[in-house]
Formats: C-alpha cells, structure tokens, sequence
C-alpha cells in the first residue's frame, strides 16, 4: 500500500506557517578577532616545547628516534659512534618552534604561511641524513615534533584571527 501525502504549500498540518532557513552562505560572517604575532608566538611555542618534553617523559621520542636511526643505518646494523649533547638538540628544538611560530603569524596569506611551515618541516626532517653521513646519531625526533606542532598551532590561530599582515595597503595588490 502506498501513501500519499497531499502537496505542502507553507502551512502544517495545524495551520502554522513554515519558512525554512536560507541555503546561502550569510553575506556578512561574524568578523574575525584581530590577531597579535608575539604573544602567540610565545604561547605557541612553548607549548610545542612542553609537548615535546612531555613525549620525552614517556619515552615516545626515544623510540622514534631509534626508528630514524634504523632508516638511516645499513639495515640498523650500524652503530653511530658520536651523539649531538642534549642541550643542542632542545636548543634547535626552541628556536626552532619559536621561529616558525612567529614567522607564520608575520606572514601574509595562507599560502605562504603553508609553504613556509612544510619547509620547516622537511628541513628539520632533512636533518637526519645528514647527521648519518657525519656519524651522529640522528636524533632528530625532538626538533621535528616542536616544528610540526609549532606549525600546525601557528596555522590555526592565523586561520581564526584577522592578522596584520593580511592587510592590503594601497601599494600591495
């Protein structure tokens, strides 16, 4: 047995009227707040830095670490006789994180923010090769991890805040 509704024509079955919501995009968004480069980037980046001290903690870089090691060795049958201090490695991390943080928030458009963030990304990563080839051992998992995470904070707080640097001046097209 089929059932047939009789045609809808805006009012309820109790005689109410109906009226559905617009399917376009509202023309005026909720205005973006404004957006500020230093404090963020200070945020941003010391919270990349307690992420990764807290994987450290846990052991999780250790283990990342170990498996870049494997990659970049024979087969993991080579053993990298020289290790960078430790100090070194959290000092690249910082400067690392804080840099890219700042240099994301000072920098016009989502494009180049993107650009600028996988660069800093494959650099830091383009360390573990490298450090091979001189016979460090690659432990790169710290610096790669702030960088990453800088990154991904840094695009988000860019996305949601009306930056300085987007602003169109007269002589910028």
């Amino acid at each position: 047995m089929i059932c047939r509704m009789p045609p809808f024509h805006g009012l309820s079955p109790a005689g109410y009227s109906i009226t559905m919501p617009a399917v376009t995009p509202k023309k005026n968004p909720k205005p973006r707040p404004p957006g500020h480069v230093l404090v963020p980037a200070a945020a941003i980046g010391g919270l990349s830095l307690v992420l990764a001290t807290g994987l450290e903690a846990l052991g999780f870089l250790n283990r990342l670490n170990t498996e870049i090691a494997e990659q970049f060795s024979r087969d993991g049958q080579e053993k990298f006789p020289n290790h960078l201090p430790d100090w070194s490695i959290w000092l690249a991390a910082a400067a690392f994180s804080f840099a890219l943080a700042a240099a994301i928030l000072a920098t016009p458009g989502h494009a180049r923010r993107a650009v600028l963030w996988i660069t800093a990304v494959v650099l830091t990563g383009a360390w573990a090769p490298v450090l091979s080839l001189a016979a460090h051992s690659p432990d790169i998992a710290a610096p790669w991890i702030a960088t990453l995470w800088s990154g991904v904070c840094a695009m988000v707080y860019a996305a949601n805040h009306h930056m300085a640097a987007d602003e169109k001046t007269p002589d910028r097209r």
